[in-house]
């Protein structure tokens, strides 16, 4: 494998996930490649600042003929191809953070990340509508990102406890006990 492109091709990947700060590393020739191989490509160029994307988001739907699955780590404004509407997800670690660990004290057990982690990833799933999917939104919509964040400690929390992961007595109603602790700042009018 002599290119990313070749790399693409040989290994029929299904997806491509920038995190190497490389900008413009996803060009046509990547996206187109990975275009050929899957119906819906992923493409997730997650590095920041946006001087280091390794693609933006029109680029990556325009060379997959709006095919992509796209989500970066910072916003893009929606775009339209084709005259299709498309709307880029955001892939923030603040939605995927478990807040709920602390409160649960779970030990470090071989395994016990993996559940937690598919419980988490099931959380954000269970929050995006069809209608979001058929737009090309892949995660919940940034404007409620403190109710999706609070659903994902929520299923995090009841997967520790159900494990028996936890080090604390579980709560009679943890949506309750993930509600009472998190922040939610108030601003006072001027």
């Amino acid at each position: 494998m002599s290119t990313f492109t070749d790399a693409v091709k040989t290994l029929k990947l299904t997806g491509i996930i920038g995190v190497n700060t490389v900008p413009k590393l996803f060009n046509q020739h990547v996206i187109e490649a990975t275009a050929e191989i899957n119906e819906r490509p992923i493409i997730f160029p997650y590095s920041n600042p946006t001087s280091r994307f390794e693609c933006t988001v029109e680029e990556a739907y325009r060379w997959s003929s709006g095919r992509a699955i796209f989500a970066s780590g910072s916003p893009f404004p929606p775009v339209e191809i084709e005259g299709r509407p498309l709307v880029p997800g955001q892939g923030n670690n603040s939605i995927f953070s478990p807040r709920s660990a602390w409160l649960c004290s779970p030990p470090r057990r071989p395994g016990s990340r993996t559940k937690c982690s598919l419980s988490r990833a099931k959380a954000v799933a269970e929050q995006v509508s069809e209608t979001s999917l058929a737009t090309g939104l892949i995660y919940p919509p940034q404007s409620k990102i403190f109710e999706a964040s609070l659903h994902v400690a929520m299923r995090v929390a009841e997967c520790i406890f159900d494990n028996q992961l936890a080090r604390v007595p579980r709560p009679d109603d943890i949506t309750a006990l993930i509600c009472d602790c998190a922040y939610k700042p108030a601003y006072a009018a001027l």
